[in-house]
Parts: C-alpha cells; structure tokens; sequence
C-alpha cells in the first residue's frame, strides 16, 4: 500500500510539477513582499506575458513536430515595424508615409499577419521540401528578416529612427480595456484557446504529434508529412506576426530591433513547460505556465530587488534542469 501511495505521490509531482514551481515561485517572492500578490501586480505581468504567449504557442507547434524556429524574434521585430508604420497619426512631424491616407486599423494589421505567414511559409518549404534541418533554415531565415526589415526601417524620411505617434485605435489593442480586462489579454486568451483546439481536437494537431513522434511512422501511415509542416510553419509565422503587432500597440512604437532574442525566450518557456525537444510531446496549459513562470521571473525578483544578473542564472538554471528531465524521460522511453 505505501508503495502504491508512493507512486501515485511521485506521478502527481511528475505530471503537475510546472504548476507546483509556479506557485511555489509566487509564494516564494510574496513572502519578502506581500504585495506580490495585490491585483494590480498580476494585471502587469499578464499584459507583459500576452504577447510572449503567442509566440510561445508558435514556438511550440514546431517544436512538437521535432523542429525548431529561430526566425520567431525577427518576425516580431518585422510585423511591429510594418504595422507601426501604417497606423501613426495624420499630424505626426516624422511620418513614415507622409502622403498615406489613414487606413482602416484591421488592413495594415491583416498584412502584418500575412508577412509573418508568408516567413512561417518559406520555413516550411525550406524544411519540408528541401530538407534543410529546420535549426539551419530558421537560422538563415531569421538574418534575412533581420536584414530586410532593417533595410525597410531605414526608408526615407525615417532613416532608421524609431516609429511613434500610433494611432489610439492601434495602441488601444495594446493598453487598452474591455469590461476591466487588458484587450490585450483578451486576445492571448482567445488564442491560447484556439491553439488548445487546433492541439487536440483537429486532424492538423494530431499528425503534428505522430510526426513528431516518429516522422517515419507518419509518412507509412499516410501523413503528407511535407503539406502538414508546411501549415504548422505558416501558421507558426502567423502568430509571431499577430505577436509583433501586439506589441507594436503595446509598447506605442516600434524599431527594428523589436523582438530580438524573442526565439530564446519562447523555446526556453516551451521546453519548462513541458514541450519536449524531441518531439512529439507539449500541452497548451503546460506552454502557459512556462510563460508565466518567467514572467514572474522577470517581474517579481525585479520587484523584490534582485539584480538582473542573478535573474539571468535563475532563468539559465531553470531551462537547463528542464532540458535534463526531458533529456532523462526520453532516454528511459528508449
């Protein structure tokens, strides 16, 4: 019987451990200060985890497939300078378009979005039909947005200074309120619940689980394994676009070097969260978490007054023990 209770003890902890750190983390910086935990506090690292979510969960359908996406950052960085570019205001002195009519807000975030598509695209057909290993092509990919989106950054008149005087309809997504609730988060929520359903409920989620559980037993039961990487990547690509425009609203301004390091952060919150980096395995609730932990991470022992160098091994110690469980769980499935 003990061991019986034994076991169950040790499979809870296994399968519920990135909810006990969290908690345990939030406890931990609320007992040095008590108002950790006050309403105001959690609105703030919600609106600044939103954005991070969405490309989490962009991160993590590759991710699944046994891939990996480095061009994420970039394609953020690109998709807030497109959009910031086409929604400032009529008056303001360093237009980036001067003689541009104001467009209708859903059209230059819609060609955002499409841009990030279209990235997320050319990462699939570079992986899925010429076989590039996808750290390689994402590799490539993400210096080539860089370059291009420095290259359109730089037009005249703005000659590479950074874009501001957004419209409020457009910062509104990013700092405004429906019913008491950040827009913003609004927004991750919605997505986070349709990424649960594209996860677990479609035929698109199910072969990204088979191929990247076995690429090869995927292809002998009939997976067009080409035609689906080429979705998952596009639609990875989507998500970092609609992340870049968010934060574009988010922050009133955009450079082209938004985003930058993006990729690292997202991986980093995949793999704590569960998504295993050899594939095959990852759950919505599971990436969220992950977000959240670093998020609190970030926010909290600012708060608390840890220096920001010391953050960066908490973080680096916490990715790396992930890593060593994943590492250790796929061995022993071997």
């Amino acid at each position: 019987m003990n061991n019986i209770n034994s076991n169950r003890i040790k499979e809870f902890l296994s399968q519920n451990a990135i909810y006990i750190v969290l908690v345990v983390l939030v406890l931990s910086i609320a007992v040095t200060d008590p108002r950790f935990l006050s309403l105001s506090i959690l609105r703030d690292i919600l609106l600044q985890s939103s954005t991070r979510v969405i490309i989490a969960l962009g991160a993590a359908v590759v991710l699944i497939t046994g891939g990996t996406d480095l061009s994420a950052g970039r394609v953020v960085g690109l998709t807030a300078v497109l959009s910031a570019s086409m929604l400032q205001t009529s008056d303001y002195v360093r237009r980036f378009f001067p003689n541009m009519p104001d467009l209708p807000l859903w059209l230059p975030v819609m060609i955002a979005i499409a841009a990030g598509l279209i990235v997320g695209w050319l990462n699939g057909m570079i992986v899925a039909k010429f076989n590039v290993p996808p750290f390689i092509a994402t590799l490539g990919t993400m210096v080539i947005v860089y370059g291009v989106n420095s290259i359109y950054f730089n037009l005249p008149p703005n000659d590479s200074q950074p874009i501001g005087g957004l419209r409020d309809d457009f910062t509104n997504l990013g700092s405004g309120y429906f019913l008491s609730v950040p827009i913003i988060v609004i927004i991750a929520v919605i997505i986070s619940v349709l990424a649960w359903v594209l996860f677990n409920k479609t035929r698109l989620g199910k072969n990204m689980y088979a191929i990247g559980g076995n690429r090869e037993a995927a292809k002998v039961s009939g997976i067009n394994v080409g035609r689906n990487l080429l979705i998952i990547y596009a639609i990875a690509g989507a998500l970092y676009g609609l992340a870049g425009v968010l934060e574009a609203a988010r922050t009133g301004g955009a450079t082209n070097n938004y985003g930058n390091m993006y990729e690292l952060d997202a991986i980093a919150a995949c793999v704590v969260g569960g998504v295993s980096t050899s594939g095959g395995i990852g759950t919505v609730p599971g990436i969220l978490a992950g977000v959240l932990i670093f998020g609190v991470i970030n926010y909290g022992l600012t708060f608390i007054g840890v220096n920001p160098y010391w953050q960066l091994i908490i973080k680096g110690i916490i990715i790396v023990t992930a890593v060593a469980f994943d590492i250790r769980k796929y061995l022993a499935k071997k």
